[in-house]
């Protein structure tokens, strides 16, 4: 059974965007990773992963522009990547892109729903406890 382990949320300013939920939810700043692709914040309550992004410049997956706030996607972890993936696409889903592996950013397979709804699917899961130094 999947299990749904991650919300990720596009911001124009990671760090007002993390100081509000870190101070609201008491979630952990669990990691931070910066890429060709865009910039994170990875916040938890120890189970569920909310990252927050923002893509500087138009890079990487931005939607609506460098001030849009919302939904990005969502991510589920797996037992096996190719059967979930195999059984999204017999339900009418489609496989767009592997994320491609940067130090710090976490490796999904990238899927749209039959509804065109951005999701990931992993084996691995996401940071939700804080990195030992």
């Amino acid at each position: 059974m999947a299990k749904l382990r991650h919300i990720a949320l596009q911001v124009p300013d990671l760090e007002k965007a993390a100081t509000f939920y870190e101070s609201v939810f008491e979630l952990d700043r669990v990691h931070q990773a910066e890429s060709p692709i865009g910039n994170a914040v990875m916040l938890s309550d120890g189970v569920m992963n909310l990252t927050l992004l923002h893509f500087p410049d138009g890079k990487g997956g931005q939607i609506n522009g460098p001030d849009w706030a919302g939904l990005h996607h969502m991510g589920f972890v797996v037992e096996d990547e190719v059967a979930t993936g195999k059984q999204i696409e017999s339900a009418g889903g489609e496989f767009f892109m592997k994320l491609p592996a940067f130090p710090g950013v976490d490796a999904e397979m990238k899927y749209r729903d039959n509804h065109g709804i951005a999701f990931d699917i992993t084996e691995h899961g996401w940071h939700t406890a804080k990195e030992t130094q």
